[in-house]
């Protein structure tokens, strides 16, 4: 395991896990909300995100988590790992508002620009839901898309955590 793709819904975990998956295996970690957003939730335009990007799958040695689906392509050429969070949408919309009482008070999760405080709106609510089904089905397709790669699809904080502690044991792909 060098270069490992990590995919799924808004609130499905995708930070969390890079962070400690970074932490067992020794591999840097690109959270892709840092290329996305400049402080104040300011979006950086796509001429800007892709160079950004493409310097961090150049590399031998990496964990990309997030959505950005106009790299999939150049990620998943690269990637021998496709980590796909397939979490029920209520179980991420759940997250996503503990997420924001977590952050309240202007603070910012360190996997995000400074300046970029938590937020829940009904316009990020209705794009979780919006985009579930499409998102889910285009993620899964990323298993026949890319035969190269081991493919995991982890369904629950305690597949999650089992998929962590196995690889920390030796017992999985490193």
């Amino acid at each position: 395991m060098k270069r490992v793709m990590i995919v799924g819904g808004p609130g499905s975990g995708k930070s969390t896990l890079a962070r400690r998956l970074g932490t067992i295996t020794g591999l840097p970690v690109c959270h892709l909300d840092l290329i996305h957003h400049k402080p104040g939730w300011v979006a950086r335009p796509m001429v800007e995100k892709l160079p950004l990007v493409a310097a961090w799958e150049s590399q031998g040695r990496w964990i990309i988590e997030g959505g950005l689906t106009r790299t999939y392509p150049n990620r998943m050429a690269r990637a021998d790992t496709i980590v796909f969070l397939d979490l029920p949408v209520w179980r991420r919309l759940c997250r996503v508002v503990r997420r924001r009482i977590t952050y309240c008070g202007g603070k910012t999760r360190p996997d995000l620009p400074e300046n970029c405080p938590e937020n829940l709106n009904w316009e990020f609510a209705h794009f979780i839901l919006t985009t579930a089904r499409r998102g889910r089905a285009r993620n899964l397709s990323l298993r026949d898309d890319a035969p190269h790669a081991h493919f995991v699809r982890l369904t629950s904080d305690r597949r999650s955590a089992q998929w962590l502690a196995d690889i920390a044991a030796g017992r999985g792909a490193v």
